[in-house]
């Protein structure tokens, strides 16, 4: 259950891969990058065994390579725009920057000089993808950064919401870790909006305060519950504990792993039949943990076709390789439960296009929802002149870019409903940094004028 699927590259497969790499004179493998990583240049380098230039280059845009390698959606980004992809096969860029990553971490091989920390003070709410890189970008900056975060461990979905076998949590550690040897101070097991407030922050002397909190508070269906051949008006779906969200159930899974939980407090028994309904990466990581926990069917339900799926072809292939099933153009009716309200069984009703409408009933023990989050709202309501939409995410401006309606206040990632994968996460990121800087600097400047006067 535990174990990385995917095996890295050794020195000479790593080498010998970066040696197919063009060296494009206008790379589309870097237009293809969210986040414009100068791929060529270090694929150049590693091809000459520099891997200390390498990971320098990488790190440049990047503050979480040994991650991106791992979980970033190659097929439809770097990879994907790679010339040598259009005739045959594109040069593995995301094994290669996991290899040169790794290699980095495990060997001690560059150290970053730590930037003097007087350009201003700034406050990070959330260590996910989005806190990250805010933190790292605005510390290399000059700026003073803490990230303040509500849980133990670090890494926001990166640690609870990807499963082990993909993503190691002691890679999720290690990009921790050095972002707070460039001198960024992080604050564990901190709930801003419950032990403390952002007025407080700002009376703490911070010039500017993010918020990448993310979106933890999943979205739900309304399936009508049939008990005893009578539907049950007064049930939803939250009142059967066997019915779950995927994120829960994937951070359940972290925390048994990391011995915080027990085994049974996962309402999956040994040898259940699974539905998971949604088909993006975390259906499909749902899935593949269903079955590493015992369960002895698990099926995906998704209301269109695989051509319009949100999840990787990659993590798709994966699936049904592991045993995953696939009910397209599908919806589940209604849920049938028995007297202690455990679900037995569901009405399955599939509308391919230009077909009539197929309806089973099936066996079922657990429905596991993936389909989305939105953000929790104890900020917003805890915080004066903070505004959000009317699907819960804080409104934000383009100019300084990220700064919400309270000034001196920035988000960014889910929280905005910019939701994408990780490395989107980042690119939001690193325009909100670059905004959080030139708002410090222009008060500071103006302070400075009103002091002269």
């Amino acid at each position: 259950m535990l174990n990385e699927v995917n095996e890295s590259y050794t020195m000479a497969e790593a080498i010998q891969e970066a040696q197919r790499c063009l060296h494009c004179k206008v790379p589309q493998c870097k237009k293809g990058c969210p986040i414009g990583n100068d791929i060529p240049d270090w694929i150049h380098e590693l091809k000459k065994g520099n891997l200390g230039n390498a990971i320098s280059i990488i790190r440049a845009k990047s503050n979480l390579p040994a991650v991106c390698g791992r979980v970033c959606g190659h097929e439809k980004q770097c990879e994907g725009s790679c010339v040598l992809g259009k005739k045959g096969e594109a040069v593995h860029i995301g094994k290669l920057e996991r290899f040169i990553a790794d290699f980095d971490s495990e060997n001690g091989l560059t150290h970053e000089d730590i930037a003097e920390k007087t350009r201003g003070k700034v406050a990070v709410i959330g260590a996910g993808p989005s806190g990250i890189t805010v933190a790292g970008d605005l510390s290399r900056m000059g700026f003073a950064v803490e990230v303040f975060e509500m849980e133990q461990q670090c890494g926001g979905m990166l640690r609870y919401g990807i499963p082990e076998y993909r993503l190691p949590k002691e890679v999720v550690a290690r990009e921790i870790r050095h972002i707070e040897k460039m001198g960024v101070i992080i604050h564990r097991g901190y709930h801003i909006g419950v032990d403390t407030t952002i007025d407080d922050l700002f009376a703490q002397g911070f010039d500017a305060i993010f918020i990448g909190t993310g979106t933890s508070k999943p979205k739900s269906l309304e399936i009508p519950i049939w008990q005893n051949g009578k539907q049950r008006e007064d049930l939803k779906c939250a009142d059967l504990k066997r019915i779950r969200f995927a994120t829960h159930f994937l951070r359940r899974i972290e925390l048994i792993s990391e011995g915080f939980m027990a085994r049974n407090e996962i309402p999956v028994d040994e040898g259940a039949k699974v539905w998971i309904i949604g088909c993006g990466n975390t259906a499909m990581d749902a899935s593949r943990s269903a079955l590493r926990i015992g369960a002895s069917k698990v099926d995906v339900i998704y209301h269109k076709g695989i051509d319009t799926m949100s999840a990787l072809m990659a993590e798709y292939d994966d699936a049904v390789k592991e045993g995953v099933n696939f009910n397209w153009w599908s919806s589940i009716k209604e849920i049938h439960v028995d007297d202690s309200l455990d679900i037995k069984e569901i009405v399955l009703e599939t509308r391919e296009p230009d077909k009539e409408p197929v309806v089973q009933t099936l066996p079922a023990d657990n429905i596991i929802m993936a389909i989305g989050a939105t953000p929790h709202t104890k900020i917003v309501r805890t915080t004066s002149g903070l505004e959000n939409d009317e699907h819960k995410y804080l409104i934000t401006r383009d100019v300084p870019y990220g700064m919400t309606t309270r000034k001196g206040v920035f988000a960014g990632g889910d929280v905005v409903g910019r939701q994408a994968t990780v490395v989107h996460a980042m690119q939001d990121a690193k325009k909100v940094a670059e905004g959080i800087a030139q708002y410090v600097d222009a008060v500071k400047l103006m302070q400075a004028i009103n002091l002269t006067d």
